[in-house]
């Protein structure tokens, strides 16, 4: 029999103890650090292939991660959003599969994109954008080819739900190699300072009214086979845009190269702020009313000779509709009188005329928050030829939004003030400066009513709205001379008269004229149609209802229209 003999264990000591609590602590801190940079491995590499997948290939900035307010109108509706967006791009240099062979496949999904143009991304040296905004099944196509060279990150998109609509006006960031433009790029700082409060950037802006605008003008160039057109609808009182107008259009969320030479080959060219015309006749009533608060006319009877063209410096400035008679300044505007005009400016003399123009900024850079804002055409020199054909508005070029914001001086009481893309409060709405004399902007109201009444504006007479305003058709400047058969008309409007709100202007660029308006091509027949029509759409939606049995109060001056026949 064998006996065991079990030896019983020496009891353990307190240093014992302590050294296996240490031995213990050391293999969990050895575990817990292991633990972290296994963790902190894979969340570099997901950022790696993540946000920072293109690392030198595009900044934080062009990928469009930083947020951006949300633009909204003056009633709050949307216009532009910040949403989160897929995104596909590749690696070149760790594609398994056949690039020829994927790029076919890609064009597969996204027919709008050449498979040519994919298999120049997929052999590039570097890291590259396949698609930006796919749609989530496309993702899922694309994901299905199996290419791990292929990444999906996913970003901050910014959205225009409109499309289109007031694309000049909102334009694009600065991001993807583009400059920007418009609002986006003008309040850049802003939108992107306040784009983590949540809070959207609201416009003046009423999309109802740009809606109603841009159809009418889009109508209008098509029935005419116009080059192009244009409108602004403008707060009288404030300088609030309500309504800017450039066509033809843009998608903002569909940009492609602009490989345009100049801004009049461009569909992006806002031609409201960017593009400068010779606007014709609509530069008779600031003329006039320049020489009214002058004491050059003090009185509305007072008759100028235009029984024949006026000779002057070896030119001869000439009416497209020639009365043969002497006439009064009612007269002179309703029938738009080039000769008469010019006259009133002859005596009057360059100074007070320039001292005009140049306090309603004919001489600078349009007023407004945009940057891209074209220079005028200023004469170098004023002599008297020059101070004749600038009163009716030729050698001298400005922006569509010059005079604008000039006829809301002309009806509002004499205030100019600048333009403005903001919603202003009562408290915001700047002082302006006095240009004209409130009596004589009370004249204007009147003799702009008449023009709409009775003379080349009838075709703008929305009944019930009180519409004033001046028509200005103008050969465009071509090789030294004028292109003849290259007109810009422009409609230039306030309503109701007897208490202005809104102007209104719309143009056509190389109008065609066709069986409606007889072949005719002025603005009588091509822009003030336009204004009637956005007028009777727009009025309601701001505030102003129809009502014929009010109007300005033009008794006094109607009989010094002449009436040969003596009708009422």
């Amino acid at each position: 029999m064998a006996t065991l003999v079990v030896r019983p264990d020496r009891p353990r000591t307190g240093t014992d103890r302590i050294n296996l609590t240490a031995l213990a602590h050391q293999r969990l801190m050895l575990l817990l650090v292991l633990f972290i940079a296994i963790t902190g491995l894979i969340a570099l590499r997901l950022m790696w292939m993540g946000v920072f997948s293109g690392s030198g290939a595009r900044s934080s900035i062009a990928s469009g991660i930083l947020p951006r307010a949300d633009i909204v109108d003056r009633n709050g509706e949307p216009l532009v959003r910040t949403m989160d967006g897929y995104s596909i791009s590749v690696r070149p240099d760790r594609l398994i599969g056949d690039p020829a062979e994927l790029a076919r496949k890609l064009n597969e999904i996204f027919p709008d994109q050449s498979a040519a143009d994919f298999y120049k991304k997929l052999t590039g040296k570097g890291w590259a954008y396949l698609r930006k905004r796919a749609m989530p099944e496309q993702v899922a196509a694309v994901n299905a080819l199996g290419e791990v060279g292929i990444e999906f990150p996913r970003e901050k998109e910014r959205v225009y739900p409109q499309r289109t609509l007031a694309a000049h006006v909102l334009g694009f960031p600065p991001t993807d190699g583009a400059g920007g433009m418009g609002v986006e790029l003008a309040f850049n700082d802003e939108l992107t300072r306040h784009g983590a409060t949540g809070k959207p950037f609201m416009l003046s802006i009423d999309t109802r009214v740009q809606a109603a605008l841009e159809s009418e003008l889009y109508a209008q160039m098509i029935s005419q086979q116009a080059k192009g057109a244009g409108g602004i609808i403008m707060d009288a009182n404030t300088g609030e845009i309500i309504a800017m107008a450039s066509l033809p259009v843009f998608d903002p969320n569909k940009l492609v190269a602009d490989t345009a030479t100049s801004c009049n080959d461009s569909a992006r060219c806002n031609d409201m702020v960017q593009s400068r015309y010779e606007l014709g006749s609509t530069f008779k009533p600031i003329s006039i009313a320049a020489a009214m608060d002058h004491g050059t006319v003090k009185s509305m009877s007072k008759r100028y000779d235009a029984t024949a063209p006026l000779p002057i410096g070896g030119f001869h400035i000439k009416d497209d509709h020639p009365l043969g008679r002497w006439i009064n300044v009612p007269e002179t505007l309703v029938h738009s009188s080039n000769i008469a005009t010019a006259r009133i400016a002859d005596e009057m003399g360059a100074a007070p005329l320039q001292a005009v123009f140049r306090s309603l900024e004919f001489d600078s850079r349009p007023s407004i928050e945009l940057k891209e804002r074209a220079g005028t055409l200023w004469p170098v020199n004023w002599g008297r030829i020059t101070t004749m054909t600038t009163s009716y508005g030729h050698g001298i070029a400005v922006t569509p939004l010059h005079l604008a914001s000039a006829y809301a001086a002309l009806v509002n009481g004499g205030i100019w003030r600048p333009a403005t893309l903001r919603r202003l409060s009562a408290n915001d709405v700047p002082h302006g400066r006095r240009v004209f004399s409130a009596a004589t902007s009370a004249r204007m109201r009147q003799l702009l009513r008449m023009i709409v009444a009775a003379g080349t504006g009838r075709s703008a007479d929305a009944k019930g709205y009180r519409v004033g305003g001046k028509t200005g058709s103008a050969e465009k400047p071509f090789e030294g001379g004028y292109a003849h058969h290259s007109l810009v008309t422009t409609f230039a409007a306030a309503f109701p008269m007897d208490n202005p709100k809104y102007v209104v202007l719309a143009m056509m660029d190389e109008p065609k004229g066709n069986a409606e308006t007889f072949g005719l091509r002025t603005a009588a027949w091509t822009a003030s149609p336009v204004v009637k029509r956005v007028v009777e759409r727009v009025g309601p939606m701001l505030g102003i209802i129809p009502d014929e049995r009010r109007d300005v109060d033009i008794s006094e001056l109607m009989p010094l229209l002449w009436n040969p026949k003596g009708e009422e």
